[in-house]
């Protein structure tokens, strides 16, 4: 039998060709341009590899039906509750505020409301401890959902906590991420103590095609927060795990994150609940009661406004990206970022330059060490043009990895939340973030990020310049895989 070489590699060259051409034709659709020519030049020189794994990650909306779901949650909230666009100070409100929280509540469906109280908890240990000493004193319900959820030696007490909650008959629903779950230890301990507890338990974004379960793996559920009773709300960075994350390679190289927490009370409490409500309606087809009295502000002048940002592939738009990105250019003074994975987007950048450039203080923390290579080396390759426009970089010192999220403008606005400044966060993962309006909490965080700068070694430009060439090669060839999402 002879084989028509020849004819087998016009074939092979015909279908190139067509893959080619498809790539153009359908990946450039609804895609930046960026991430569209990175996956085009994949499909183009690792054609088959190239769209294998293009059909496996590259599509980033969730199925239609729970889209369809969030735009139902969304338009309930949107009617729900009198009262509840009362604030507390507008009228100290900067300028372009009123236009943020416009944009906000468009996206997210949330509004912005007054009469909050707003505690940041910096401390990993001690906020565990204080999610564990609300849960003790639930009366009907305790709402819990992290990305990152393990029973282990450290999270004992709010896992206690959880226990003595059922037993006194306060319903607990938890939720964590699934695919996040099988990556780290300790799943089934996890699973088998909240069943024994009689805890009602979801994956969330499950990976059971088996079930029809099924979305591009890595878009995943990245939120952190608890809701006791709809008077009490926790969310920001930290996942319900110890801080080393009980993995053996963090634990050899005596790695620890440092997280920044919230305990909130007010109006705002329930738009944390909408975010946990709407993603146990989506793994569970159950939809909650959401909470619809009426909003009676008090006159309490420490009072502040905030206002919940869920964004994520359920909404059609980036949410989170749009704020940050109107949020730069709202700014006059000052803006101080801290994300552990700074991989920016393009529009996030020129504004962060643009700020720069326009003479204001621009600050930028992240870690001195990175726990996952491509991302610590592809955030990496931003740092010269970042300190060629004058942003002070300042890398927190090994071998705690600051993982905390958040970002202020001037004196007065702030975001804290789950999200990095990073491509997946805004297109990829469910995230939270809130947003406050408060001259005393953006100066408590001010101090908490002096506590960064003191534990900090800042980059210098020269110094950066003449880092070894292996390491500048790493850095551009991790970047290179940044937008292929």
């Amino acid at each position: 039998m002879t084989i028509d070489l020849e004819g087998w590699a016009w074939l092979l060259l015909a279908v190139h060709i067509v893959l080619g051409v498809a790539a153009v034709i359908y990946i450039s659709a609804r895609r930046r341009p960026s991430t569209a020519i990175a996956w085009t030049l994949a499909i183009i020189f690792i054609p088959y590899v190239g769209f294998l794994v293009f059909m496996l990650v590259g599509f980033s909306s969730l199925p239609k039906a729970r889209r369809e779901k969030q735009q139902y949650v969304n338009n309930l909230i949107l009617e729900r509750t009198e009262g509840f666009d009362q604030l507390s100070h507008k009228d100290e409100w900067p300028d372009g505020l009123a236009g943020l929280v416009t944009l906000n509540s468009k996206l997210g469906a949330l509004p912005m409301v007054g009469g909050n109280s707003v505690e940041l908890l910096p401390d990993y240990v001690s906020s565990i401890h204080a999610m564990a000493a609300e849960v003790d004193r639930a009366e009907k319900y305790v709402n819990v959902q992290f990305y990152i959820l393990v029973a282990d030696e450290t999270t004992t007490p709010f896992f206690d906590a959880l226990e003595r909650a059922v037993a006194r008959g306060v319903v607990v629903r938890v939720m964590g991420d699934h695919l996040s779950s099988l990556m780290n230890p300790g799943r089934k301990v996890t699973l088998a103590r909240l069943a024994a507890m009689g805890a009602e338990y979801h994956d969330m974004l499950p990976l059971r095609p088996w079930k029809g379960d099924y979305q591009r793996i890595d878009l995943r559920n990245h939120r952190k927060l608890m809701v006791v009773d709809g008077a009490v709300g926790f969310t920001g960075s930290q996942n319900m795990v110890d801080s080393s994350y009980n993995k053996k390679s963090n634990l050899k190289r005596g790695l620890r994150w440092h997280d920044l927490m919230m305990r909130v009370t007010g109006p705002v409490v329930r738009e944390i609940d909408a975010v946990f409500i709407t993603d146990w309606y989506s793994e569970t087809d159950e939809l909650l009661v959401l909470d619809t009295t009426p909003v009676v502000l008090d006159a309490d002048p420490s009072r502040v406004d905030a206002q919940i940002v869920p964004s994520g592939p359920s909404f059609e738009n980036d949410n989170n990206l749009k704020l940050f990105v109107s949020m730069i250019h709202l700014a006059t003074e000052r803006v101080s970022i801290t994300s552990p994975y700074f991989v920016p987007e393009e529009s996030i950048m020129m504004a962060i330059v643009t700020a720069a450039g326009r003479g204001l203080s621009v600050e930028l923390f992240v870690s001195e060490i990175g726990d996952q290579a491509l991302v610590y080396h592809a955030q990496r390759s931003y740092y010269e043009k970042l300190l060629r426009a004058g942003v002070k970089i300042y890398m927190y010192r090994a071998p705690e990895v600051l993982h905390a999220k958040h970002f202020s403008v001037d004196s007065d606005v702030a975001v804290i939340g789950s999200s990095n400044m990073d491509v997946r966060s805004f297109s990829l993962n469910m995230e939270i973030s809130m947003m406050v309006h408060s001259e005393k909490f953006v100066q408590e965080l001010r101090e908490i990020e002096d506590g960064y700068r003191a534990n900090s070694k800042e980059l210098k430009l020269q110094e950066w310049i003449n880092r070894p060439a292996k390491q500048k090669f790493w850095d551009s060839a991790a970047r290179l895989t940044s937008y292929l999402q």
